[in-house]
């Protein structure tokens, strides 16, 4: 797909169809601007027949907005896959959360995206897809963006995608496209240890963020079964690397799930564990998913939770819920439109 290809590569592509070089620029400028094929109208008909196969065909087909202003916007692929990407609008910008695959196999229990498991990765093109869509549904373009941050939390686990996450990152950090600075980039991980070392090697300007959620390694592996491959201490080692390696914060993703992981006691061992590590922890009340049975926290507790971390020295806030009323909220992402779709066809 072509939007898989950074301006160099696109180059390559056109001269080995026999095409001049400077149409490369033409079929670059419609992806970035998040067009159609039909749309690039300075590109003959009988250009278009030869890249139609490789030329994106994702779009909108479906969006929702939240009470608070949040929108969730549904994303088709060529194949007709599906995947929810979410804008959050804030004083300082608009963020989006994009997702990295279709489903995810992380099994993670407080999480609706994994309730179907992993269908199939997204490919680089298609992560900057969404943000793409997006940018354009907003009025904005490559010199004039709509997006200015993206957080990688959206359905799948980015480092699950390794190579595609990272051909993304290059891709919408690329000053030819739409140039987002990586230092407004977020990557999310339940912990793949291996691939934050191989991470950290790329040298990004990016945020590390880690979906921790528990204090102890037996409390972690009764909501996430990635912790039956890594301890916690494994985790936070490879933090303190990733930090030692790029001098980028680590972010700690921390989800209260009632008589789980909320006690006092939970949170002087999390900050026993993180002690010397430069972070910060959002806080997060569990959001609801309709088919888990954990409870969350009223925010007055997560509150109380947050001043306990501060009185032993950490840094921690409790992250403000957005588009919960449209399940759009951390942990609600799922491809329930695919699904509704499926039932439509099979008239169940």
């Amino acid at each position: 797909m072509l939007s898989d290809l950074t301006f160099n590569e696109l180059q390559m592509y056109v001269e080995k169809l026999g095409l001049p070089k400077f149409r490369a620029s033409q079929v670059f400028d419609g992806i970035v601007k998040g067009k159609s094929l039909d749309e690039i109208t300075n590109l003959s008909k009988e250009i278009k027949e030869k890249i139609a196969q490789d030329y994106p065909q994702y779009k909108i087909i479906k969006e929702f907005t939240s009470n608070d202003g949040t929108q969730k916007f549904i994303i088709e692929f060529g194949d007709g896959k599906i995947v929810e990407c979410v804008l959050m609008k804030y004083k300082y910008g608009n963020t989006i959360c994009v997702s990295t695959q279709v489903g995810c196999r992380m099994g993670c229990k407080f999480c609706a995206s994994t309730l179907n498991g992993l269908e199939r990765n997204l490919s680089a093109g298609e992560i900057l897809g969404q943000v793409l869509l997006v940018n354009r549904k907003l009025g904005g373009n490559a010199k004039e963006r709509k997006i200015t941050n993206i957080v990688m939390m959206g359905s799948g686990e980015p480092l699950d995608n390794f190579d595609n996450a990272c051909k993304f990152i290059e891709l919408v950090s690329d000053e030819k496209g739409i140039n987002i600075s990586q230092r407004n980039i977020s990557l999310s991980t339940c912990g793949l240890v291996d691939k934050i070392k191989l991470l950290q090697e790329k040298q990004y300007n990016i945020t590390l963020t880690i979906s921790l959620h528990a204090s102890l390694d037996e409390k972690r592996r009764e909501v996430m079964p990635i912790a039956n491959k890594w301890s916690i201490k494994e985790i936070i080692d490879s933090c303190r690397e990733y930090f030692d390696k790029t001098g980028r914060r680590i972010y700690i993703e921390y989800t209260l799930i009632k008589g789980v992981n909320n006690s006092e006691e939970d949170a002087k061992r999390l900050a026993l564990l993180l002690k010397g590590l430069m972070c910060h922890i959002n806080v997060i009340p569990l959001n609801s998913v309709k088919e888990r049975n954990l409870l969350g926290v009223a925010r007055s507790d997560a509150y109380k939770f947050v001043e306990k971390l501060e009185s032993l020295g950490l840094s921690a806030t409790v992250r403000r819920t957005m588009g919960e009323d449209i399940e759009g909220a951390c942990g609600q992402l799922r491809n329930k439109i695919l699904k509704e779709k499926k039932d439509d066809r099979t008239g169940c």
